[in-house]
């Protein structure tokens, strides 16, 4: 039950929309009682303008049939009768607004990019007489279609009404809509879409932000559970969440202050994306923090990370390796990467093996690589010649002959050189800068 307690942990910085997801994935597990879920999804169906759904629901858990009804139903159907009432208002009221976005020449403004919101919104207001509790129909509109389930029909409104808007407040509820719907999209290319509009809600969190820090910190929070679906499902998404999980300090500190949870997947995505030149940096980093947060939150596949190059324990690491199968198979998010994880998973443990030993047996390499010998052979030539490693394979005595590397000490001397050099500039600088700085008088900024 361990997937389903960090399924809760994620589900509580969701959207409720956001977790019908998580719950139609579980439910194909076959790990938990089936009317269990399906009260926990009614109980979330209930919250929503999703009505139908939610009664159907209900009827199919107490067995009720088509015409049967209960105190709960009657209570279902009157909220139905009253979401279809404030559907018919709101699409009545938002009609004009729709209409005046649609003409010709609102389109050719639209199109031709006029500056900025602001730009358009005067045009509208001068031509056609747009009013601000018109925009707040859209928005009302909008909402409503989000909270019914039509998701496409929503994120269309809400870049409208983000461009229109002068509302930070419902412009800022907005933008959460828009990457939610992005999420939830049919639309072929949403992957893309919500990408753009995770950046934007990035840029809006971080910059001119007037929330206390307190606030700044929550929302920074949701945004990295929303990011999950996002990085996880676009092409370039693991280089994503490395930069933010890892290398933005203000949502690195998040991550290790709220939500330790999520270095699962930080973990996860470095080591599928493993063939990226700073890889070796990358995994210096992210040792640092597992090592900093295992008192906070451990898992399978950090402490894989962890036996591989803190305690430099194989066996444990081959342990490990086999629970992460385990656990991404159940994991929403991590689904999408597992073949590649397992196969740099196992590639993690022979070059950390390889450069500690000269002779290595293939038998003893493909138990700890949980594979037979003639898969374990023929995945290490073809690693061998891939990663161009100095190594060849004895295939009489089943070993693998690893050529020691000695340290070219000219090039030795010279990195240490050009370190001690960019030490002496920096401690110049900081010099420099205690002084002054240049430019302010004399030598050393004090006429000195």
């Amino acid at each position: 039950m361990a997937q389903w307690d960090l399924t809760n942990q994620i589900a509580q910085y969701l959207d409720r929309h956001l977790v019908f997801p998580l719950f139609e994935f579980v439910e194909r597990d076959g790990l938990y009682v089936e009317r269990d879920l399906q009260e926990a999804k009614f109980a979330l169906l209930s919250k929503t303008s999703m009505v139908d759904s939610a009664i159907d629901m209900y009827k199919g858990i107490h067995g009720l049939g088509e015409e049967e009804e209960d105190e709960k139903t009657k209570e279902l159907s009157t909220k139905r009768e009253e979401v279809l009432a404030t559907y018919g208002k709101l699409e009545e009221d938002v009609k004009p607004v729709l209409e005046m976005l649609s003409k010709p020449d609102v389109q050719q403004q639209i199109s031709g990019g006029m500056g900025d919101g602001s730009t358009l919104r005067d045009y509208l207001e001068q031509n056609h007489g747009l009013q601000s509790d018109q925009l707040k129909t859209l928005y009302d509109y909008a909402q409503l279609l989000y909270d019914i389930g039509q998701y496409d029909d929503a994120g269309g409104l809400l870049y409208q009404y983000n461009i229109l808007s002068a509302d930070p407040e419902h412009t800022f509820s907005a933008l959460w809509g828009r990457v939610a719907s992005s999420i939830l999209s049919n639309d072929p290319g949403h992957w893309q879409n919500a990408m753009e509009d995770l950046n934007r809600l990035k840029e809006t969190i971080d910059t001119n932000n007037p929330a206390p820090a307190l606030r700044q910190l929550q929302q920074r929070t949701w945004l990295l559970h929303w990011s999950l679906f996002v990085f996880f499902n676009h092409d370039e998404g693991l280089d994503h969440i490395i930069d933010l999980f890892l290398y933005q300090q203000s949502y690195a500190n998040t991550i290790q202050t709220v939500c330790p949870h999520l270095l699962r997947y930080l973990t996860a995505a470095v080591i599928a994306q493993s063939q990226t030149q700073k890889r070796r940096d990358v995994l210096k980093m992210l040792v640092k923090v597992i090592q900093q947060e295992s008192y906070a939150y451990s898992d399978p596949i950090t402490e894989f990370v962890e036996c591989l190059y803190v305690k430099f324990d194989f066996d444990g690491a081959q342990q490990k390796l086999r629970e992460c199968e385990v656990v991404i198979m159940n994991d929403f998010f991590l689904g999408s990467i597992r073949t590649t994880f397992i196969e740099n998973a196992r590639r993690f443990i022979f070059e950390t093996y390889c450069r500690m030993h000269n002779t290595i047996s293939i038998g003893m390499l493909a138990e700890k690589l949980n594979m037979d010998l003639d898969q374990a052979e023929q995945w290490i030539v073809n690693l061998i010649r891939n990663a161009r490693l100095d190594a060849k394979i004895d295939s009489k005595k089943g070993n693998v002959l690893m050529t020691p590397k000695v340290p070219d000490i000219y090039h030795t001397i010279i990195e240490s050189t050009k370190g001690l050099s960019l030490r002496s500039q920096e401690l110049a600088g900081q010099i420099e800068r205690k002084r002054g700085g240049p430019g302010q008088g004399g030598r050393g900024g004090n006429g000195y």
